[in-house]
């Protein structure tokens, strides 16, 4: 297994992203795998934080108590986590993992890629990996162009796809913007302003441009756009959680990675924030389909945008009390791993996405498509059901400010199943996507592209390769014959995978 940062995880550790999960994650909609690891977070900060005892009780404890997750967490706990269910692997040689290295080429033949050459980040030192199967769980399908693996980007036109909010032309180059995540805590009566950013200037007067709906104000401010009404959304920020809360989403609750209150009195000097808000998305251009100095320009921006809104907070920001800036406001890279205070790999939210034998489209999962195929009210309506299914999803279809200047579309999704059709390209047998690079479109990778989902789709990657050893049966072949489907299907459940959904209501 290779790995572009110093740390596993993606979403959780490198990017620093707390999960996001559908509101039934506690009960069921994950695999067995995805529950251990959840199980495994709480255990940790029992085992190893001075939590409190009526922390430590909560049988459903939420480190950070952030608004958005059940589960929001520093980074370092799920790294801890992940390294420690992949240990007995590691220590047994059934498992070598290569940090800091990227694949750089491969070498295919016909249908079949025979193998793929990866490179060290550090040495430049390259090594040629050679297996039966590929799995690709890079964040930007960087396989599928080493491959010549078909595969599309951006925005699919409605003539490709019949989806209800796809444009009438086809847009490659319109992709979701990415955000670098960074972590801050607040020492009240301190000074942590970090340097002004280069291009500090530039952002703080930035003033989105969309469609159909501008931005309501400058990107650096405490308002944006609804993401479901387009109207302006008025948020506040205050990182002094000892004051009343104000009507409204205080963002620095949010993402909230640590709660000082669910720990020992003193043991944390201020809570700590994950920043990971509309206002450092990043869409003014592509991390992938452009020239590599292209794309390092537009990381660099990226950063920089971050970096300025930190500055902002810090010196500029309006305050509840009618100031400006908390200068207390510490950037902690320390958390993230990193010498910039910068989360060691930018957020990506859409990737290259594989021509699948099966692609799951919007009139397949969105409540009002599917209410207007069916002709059904919305209370009867359910998702479509995939007889291949390898796992289940839900989350809305939640497509963020985009590189062609989309404003939000975001819209209602219904609980969905993960297809076996959509992990298998149309003609490459042995490359097997694992995350976003999956058969979906611009629209639905919407909601397929959420960390338990995500993880289903891996972990179902990872048991279609070793099925189709164990058997001598290639994907395909186990996805069209009945019985190699079933037998397939039998052994995902059997290793605690969930194939279909519980009646429950749209997202």
């Amino acid at each position: 297994m290779t790995e572009e940062t110093p740390w596993i995880g993606g979403q959780l550790t490198s990017q620093g992203v707390p999960p996001d999960e559908h509101p039934w994650i506690e009960q069921f909609g994950g695999t067995r795998a995805y529950m251990a690891y959840r199980r495994g977070v709480r255990d940790y900060y029992r085992g190893h934080y001075p939590l409190t005892a009526e922390a430590r009780a909560r049988w459903d404890l939420n480190p950070g108590d952030g608004s958005v997750s059940r589960i929001t967490h520093e980074p370092r706990a799920s790294l801890a986590v992940l390294e420690a269910m992949l240990a007995p692997h590691v220590s047994a040689g059934r498992l070598v993992i290569l940090l800091r290295h990227v694949p750089v080429r491969a070498d295919a033949e016909g249908s079949l890629v025979r193998s793929v050459i990866v490179k060290s980040l550090d040495t430049g030192a390259e090594r040629t990996l050679q297996a039966p199967y590929f799995i690709d769980a890079t964040e930007q399908g960087d396989l599928l162009p080493l491959t010549k693996t078909e595969y599309v980007t951006g925005f699919e036109s409605k003539r490709q796809t019949g989806e209800l909010h796809a444009p009438d032309q086809a847009q490659p180059q319109n992709i979701q913007s990415f955000t670098v995540c960074f972590a801050a805590d607040w020492l009240k009566g301190e000074n942590h302003v970090i340097d002004k950013p280069e291009e500090y200037a530039f952002w703080r007067d930035y003033m989105p441009s969309l469609k159909p709906v501008n931005w309501p104000d400058k990107l650096l401010s405490w308002s944006m756009s609804n993401p479901q009404t387009l109207a302006k959304r008025a948020v506040y920020f205050n990182p002094d959680t000892d004051q009343p809360a104000q009507p409204g989403l205080n963002l620095f609750i949010y993402r909230r990675i640590a709660n000082r209150r669910n720990h020992a009195a003193g043991a944390y000097p201020s809570d700590i924030t994950l920043v990971n808000w509309p206002q450092n998305d990043y869409w003014l251009g592509n991390l992938h389909e452009v020239p590599e100095d292209e794309a390092v320009r537009h990381l660099r921006r990226g950063k920089q945008l971050s970096l300025s809104l930190m500055y902002w907070m810090q010196t500029e920001a309006p305050r509840p009390d009618g100031g400006a800036g908390w200068p207390g406001l510490r950037l902690r890279g320390d958390l993230m791993g990193s010498e910039d205070g910068l989360a060691l790999y930018p957020y990506i939210r859409e990737s290259r996405r594989i021509q699948a034998e099966f692609t799951v489209t919007e009139e397949m999962v969105g409540t009002d498509a599917r209410m207007k195929a069916l002709g059904k009210p919305r209370e009867e309506v359910t998702a479509q059901e995939f007889p291949d299914s390898v796992g289940v999803g839900s989350y809305r279809i939640d497509l963020h400010p985009s590189s062609g200047g989309d404003n939000y579309i975001d819209v209602s999704s219904l609980p969905f199943q993960i297809p076996l059709g959509a992990l298998i390209p149309k003609r490459v047998e042995n490359l097997i996507p694992a995350c976003k690079n999956l058969g979906v479109t611009h629209i639905t990778n919407g909601c397929y592209r959420l960390h338990p989902v995500e993880w289903n789709i891996g972990e179902a990657a990872g048991a279609l390769a070793a099925h189709a050893q164990l058997t001598a049966q290639t994907p395909r072949r186990i996805r069209n014959d009945a019985k190699l489907l079933a037998d397939f299907q039998q052994s995902l459940t059997r290793q605690g995978f969930e194939l279909r959904w519980l009646r429950t209501s749209p997202r």
